[in-house]
């Protein structure tokens, strides 16, 4: 499968000929915080409202337009996306899982929850702290 065709034309790969199979896929993006912007975002104290709830909504609104974002990226039905949170010192840890039943991966939705909630946790808390970093997105597990 092949994004170029024999001129070099790019191309959407076809998958019309695969059956549709629940795919699953996780992806994470680590946020590194200082600590008075990570207790802001813990506490729920920053002046913009509390950014978990914004970046959870930002990553599930973000995966269902992977599409108009990613060029030659399949629509594909989601059937579930989740993100959620965990802490490890001053480093927010956003994992995104997404859910389709198609015929192609679902691992770039994937991606984009994650590092979209991750740029929104990044928006959200750059009032208070200029050396905050997005220091990975990655996919951590794919089923097909």
């Amino acid at each position: 499968m092949r994004h170029f065709g024999p001129g070099g034309d790019l191309l959407m790969v076809d998958v019309s000929h695969k059956a549709s199979t629940v795919r699953t896929a996780r992806a994470q993006a680590r946020v590194r915080l200082g600590a008075e912007a990570a207790t802001a975002l813990r506490d729920a104290t920053l002046a913009k409202g509390d950014a978990l709830v914004a970046a959870q909504l930002a990553g599930i609104l973000a995966a269902k337009q992977t599409p108009a974002l990613i060029p030659l990226a399949h629509a594909i039905p989601l059937g579930a996306v989740n993100v959620e949170f965990s802490w490890d010192g001053d480093v927010l840890n956003i994992e995104a899982a997404a859910r389709t039943t198609s015929q192609t991966g679902v691992e770039m939705e994937a991606m984009v929850a994650a590092a979209v909630a991750a740029l929104t946790i990044y928006d959200m808390t750059k009032g208070i702290e200029k050396g905050i970093t997005i220091e990975s997105v990655r996919l951590l597990e794919k089923t097909k």
